[in-house]
């Protein structure tokens, strides 16, 4: 029986993913939970395993395209003809996260997979897209080569970027034959307004795509664009997607930019107690297997300073009409990948010690670098720490991730001349400077707690007293 496998919902709300590699081949044999493919989404790089035993069929999807989730990727030849093939001996049958069988409908009516549940039915609608790229698989080709039926025409349904029909030019003439040109919705929507009929415009676009000049120039008189003037050469470019960790990044950085108002303040601290006292730990038996790095006196510092200003701590309910105060610190660490910026949480940050911090820090960091984050550990924060400092950077203005009060950036730490007892000495100094939501945080909140975070990390034996 032939098998579709779909790219799952990993339940956080994402809508597509990259297929970043195949782990198998057509006529390769796969088990129950046997991992065939590796995406990557807008927040992490996920291993999908396959839900039945047989033989694969066909790879419907290169590597480095975008799907949507709900999409197939991967026809699996099972045993059976009824149903998918009996698990092993003793093992239950795989099921969705919701007791339905994988592959069926749940209750909601959508389909069960190994990561949760698919979209609901109907409510998956695939972006078209124009590739130049070959079939992966000859069945593909073969299945291209005869158009299925039209579905009748339902006002619900988007109008199909239809392709060029066969003999067809790209060069910007005229498309020949009913088929209409390819055109993006919005150009397509522009030229119903104007009552153009797109099969008669000339395209100009890369690829022969109609652009909206080409509709507008066509509506004014009748002819195509003009071609546009040839720009002097300034060099070489090289252009890349916007997808994946940086579309989602650039989404949420606006969002949050233009939605919060965002305040920073600035402090710079005398750290060098604290840089002793690290110094005096990794010698001790205690700490001898645990990466300590400063992050970690700052991770723990903070975690204390929220308790005294809950208000960094909290979370703004434009819907509800609410102020949302967490009792604890799920706390992000923004990371360089190579993926990009991403920001995993350390949960329950205000609960562990310094010497679990320090390790959960060291975990957290490995994992992110390797890029194995699961989408789980990076969402849900209620603070966030960027450490520019490793750049050799002294300070900035750090952008507050949606749905957060507070994000404090840590620059370098060096030495440098400070007054101690009105006498100019050598000590070891970083900047600190703290960015919060001014919805939530008055300037009296943010500077307190901000000033809390500099006397921990001036003398650290303060802890011992809140």
């Amino acid at each position: 029986m032939r098998r579709e496998f779909a790219v799952p919902d990993v339940g956080e709300g994402l809508t597509e993913a990259e297929v970043v590699g195949w782990r198998v081949a057509p006529g390769d044999t796969v088990t129950v939970n046997q991992i065939i493919v590796e995406i990557e989404t807008a927040k992490a790089a996920v291993e999908l395993p396959c839900p039945w035993a047989g033989t694969v069929g066909e790879l419907l999807v290169e590597v480095g395209q975008t799907v949507d989730v709900g999409a197939p990727i991967i026809t699996i030849e099972t045993a059976e003809a009824g149903s998918a093939p009996a698990p092993a001996q003793g093992a239950a049958e795989p099921t969705g996260e919701g007791g339905a069988k994988i592959g069926e409908a749940g209750a909601d009516g959508r389909i069960a997979t190994l990561v949760g549940y698919g979209p609901r039915a109907g409510s998956v609608k695939r972006r078209p897209r124009r590739s130049t790229a070959e079939p992966v698989a000859q069945g593909a080709a073969a299945r291209a080569s005869t158009p299925p039926a039209a579905p009748p025409e339902s006002p619900a349904s988007p109008e199909p970027m239809a392709a060029e029909p066969a003999g067809g030019s790209s060069n910007g003439a005229p498309a020949a034959g009913g088929l209409v040109p390819l055109a993006k919705p919005p150009v397509r929507k522009l030229a119903k307004d104007l009552g153009v009929d797109l099969r008669e415009v000339t395209a100009t676009g890369d690829g022969g795509v109609i652009t909206r000049a080409d509709v507008e120039a066509y509506a004014a008189g009748g002819t195509a664009a003009p071609e546009p003037a040839a720009a002097p050469s300034v060099g070489g470019v090289r252009r890349e997607p916007i997808r994946g960790v940086r579309k989602a990044t650039a989404a949420a950085m606006v969002s949050s930019a233009f939605t919060a108002p965002h305040v920073t303040e600035f402090l710079a601290v005398d750290v060098t107690e604290t840089m002793a006292l690290r110094d005096r730990l990794r010698a001790t038996r205690e700490y001898a297997d645990v990466r300590l790095t400063p992050l970690a006196f700052v991770a723990k510092a903070v975690c204390l300073a929220a308790r005294r200003t809950p208000e960094v701590n909290a979370h703004w309910d434009e819907a509800a009409g609410e102020i949302v105060y967490h009792d604890r610190v799920q706390l992000g660490i923004a990371a360089a990948t190579p993926r990009g910026l991403i920001v995993p949480k350390v949960r329950d940050a205000d609960t562990l010690s310094l010497r679990d911090l320090a390790a959960a820090l060291g975990e957290l960091t490995a994992t992110a670098r390797a890029g194995k984050t699961p989408p789980a550990d990076l969402v849900g924060g209620t603070f966030t720490i960027t450490n520019v400092g490793v750049f050799g950077v002294d300070t900035g203005t750090p952008i507050l991730n949606p749905g957060e009060a507070g994000i404090l950036a840590v620059g370098s730490i060096k030495q440098a001349p400070w007054v101690v007892d009105g006498e100019l000495a050598v000590r070891t100094v970083c900047q600190l400077a703290l960015s919060f939501d001014h919805r939530l945080v008055d300037g009296e909140q943010g500077s307190r707690f901000l000033a809390d975070v500099g006397a921990l990390l001036t003398d650290p034996g303060l802890a011992l007293t809140w």
